[in-house]
């Protein structure tokens, strides 16, 4: 290809067409050896690409063989593998899986040549999930970086760009999907309902409870405080030891009366007999305890949200937290009484952040006050971007987003609500001990998607509007066995946002999502919400349009 004077100057050009690559993994060594042989593909094809581009492909660390995959698996392994690297060498990180991110962001922050950062495009292999989280979390930490991402490595969208990047160092994807709030005209009801709520967030202020920070090396989930503190909200920092101990506290009566009343609601838990492979009565008990002790604390410290790290804090002690978490999401759900004898919020959610996210738990408590001013679903949780593709069935031309999180969906989002959810163990390769999911199929409907994230030290918010379609059980079956089964799924459709412009904007793993009664009241939501986070000062953008194209 023709190269001008300037791009030979370039720092791609100058280290002799040599470009490096790391693969960045999790923390636990079961999940890296399941990746492997994913990623070992993954590479191979960008290996062949390259070369024919004229480019060697190096990786910046060695397959481990007694550990039995290649990836970076810790903070402490990462910053060795950096220790070797040149900083003036362009560098891709490549990823087929989830990765935490904090094992290479130290690396990432001093390497002075251009970086990209690639995934694969996969429910099973969720390489996508895990490059959103480094995008946000490298977005938060003000590092320059390029992203691209392929099902084969083939297309002409991946081919075109990665050209662009070896010439150029650097990659701009177009986002005319996204417009500035202060370029939208709001309805005068959504600024009212704003004003209000912020005047008392800001006057009253609220607590968002922290059962530790920084799940799976998420930077991008931790607000600083002082960013925090705008917005009214403050941390209640809480250990999950303390809640492990509020656990043992429970009554195993006490943890019964919740299981039956999930029983008598209609929900289906399917159980075995086997600890190690299959959901045991014994899990969803601990489960129950462990619901009763979030909310008993919550109302001690005065929580109106909390977020449970679980991942690493508490795999080894108890089963998981996510049929806690879509319980606690719901506002139908089992009682639970305070010290004082008092229903602790009856009728109403205790807002929980999966994976402590604390973006999501910002935007969750503010989807709370402007719906519940609204007379709309409270009912909020937030998902992964896990996959997308084309409906298969032919019930929709439009392209559908697997939206799938780990269990912390209410069932109020689900086809049938308790009686259309059920449960199933969590996989052995994450959760030694188990635990159910709260499983469901979203049901169809008008949503609210949102994101708060952390860009150039300020706190910012895209938001947009989308569908829930109802797909044919086939075609759910293949999305679901094509990504996690055990979890529940959303079929959504976002309006005036295509695939691409989603991967090349959105700041995160995680969307959060509300459903509301109709179109029409989804945008008045999405406008007041947009308004309040402006009110609290964060700078808001509108992505997409409204549905049938309207522009916002």
């Amino acid at each position: 290809m023709e190269l001008d004077n300037a791009i030979l100057e370039s720092p791609m050009k100058r280290k002799k067409k040599k470009i490096l690559i790391i693969a960045n993994g999790d923390l636990r060594l079961s999940a890296n050896q399941a990746s492997w042989a994913g990623q070992e593909e993954l590479e191979k094809k960008l290996t062949t690409v390259l070369k024919d581009m004229g480019y060697q492909l190096v990786r910046a660390h060695p397959y481990k063989k007694n550990e039995k995959h290649g990836f970076i698996g810790s903070q402490k392994e990462g910053m060795e593998v950096f220790s070797k690297i040149d900083p003036n060498t362009p560098l891709i990180v490549a990823e087929s899986t989830w990765q935490y991110s904090h094992h290479l962001l130290h690396g990432l922050i001093s390497h002075k040549a251009p970086i990209l950062t690639i995934a694969n495009w996969s429910g099973k292999r969720p390489g996508l999930v895990g490059t959103l989280n480094l995008n946000g979390s490298l977005t938060k930490a003000g590092v320059p970086y390029s992203t691209l991402w392929s099902e084969n490595f083939e297309d002409p969208f991946f081919l075109k760009h990665l050209v662009t990047w070896l010439e150029t160092g650097t990659i701009k994807h177009k986002t005319p999907h996204v417009k500035p709030l202060r370029k939208a005209t709001l309805p005068a009801r959504a600024n009212t309902i704003a004003k209000r709520i912020a005047k008392d967030l800001l006057k009253r202020k609220s607590i968002m409870g922290i059962f530790d920070e920084g799940c799976m090396g998420m930077f991008n989930a931790i607000i600083p405080d002082e960013l925090l503190f705008q917005t009214g909200v403050y941390k209640e920092r809480l250990s999950q030891s303390a809640l492990y101990y509020g656990i043992t506290q429970v009554s195993n009566k006490e943890a019964q009366a919740v299981y039956d009343w999930l029983l008598k609601k209609g929900m289906t838990f399917h159980l075995g007999k086997n600890e190690k492979t299959d959901l045991t009565e014994k899990q969803i008990l601990k489960q129950c305890k462990m619901y009763i002790a979030a909310l008993r604390i919550a109302d001690e410290f005065g929580c109106e949200t909390i977020g449970i790290q679980y991942q690493q804090g508490l795999k080894d002690l108890c089963p998981a937290s996510d049929l806690v978490e879509g319980l606690l999401n719901n506002s139908d759900r089992p009682p639970v009484k305070n010290a004082e004898g008092k229903i602790i919020k009856k009728g109403q959610p205790l807002i929980h952040f999966n994976e402590v996210d604390e973006c999501a738990g910002l935007d969750a408590l503010f989807t709370n006050r402007v719906h519940s001013s609204l007379n709309q679903p409270v009912e909020t949780t937030l998902h992964d971007i896990r996959w997308g593709d084309i409906d298969r069935s032919g019930t929709t031309k439009e392209y559908v987003w697997v939206f799938l999180i780990s269990g912390s969906a209410p069932p109020a989002h689900h086809i049938g609500g308790f009686k259309g959810s059920d449960s199933l163990r969590q996989p052995p390769m994450y959760f030694r001990l188990g635990g159910g999911t709260l499983r469901g199929i979203a049901k169809p409907g008008e949503i609210v998607w949102s994101r708060i994230f952390i860009e150039e030290g300020k706190l910012k918010m895209d938001l947009g509007r989308a569908e829930v379609v109802k797909l044919p059980k086939k075609e759910t079956e293949r999305r679901w066995n094509a990504s996690n089964p055990e979890w529940p799924i959303m079929h959504a459709v976002t309006y005036g946002v295509s695939r691409d412009q989603m991967m090349g904007r959105h700041k995160a793993n995680h969307v959060q999502v509300a459903y509301a009664k109709s179109a029409r009241e989804a945008d008045l939501a999405m406008y007041a919400k947009a308004a309040l986070a402006r009110e609290l000062g964060i700078e808001v953008c509108l992505c997409g349009t409204r549905k049938g194209g309207k522009a916002f």
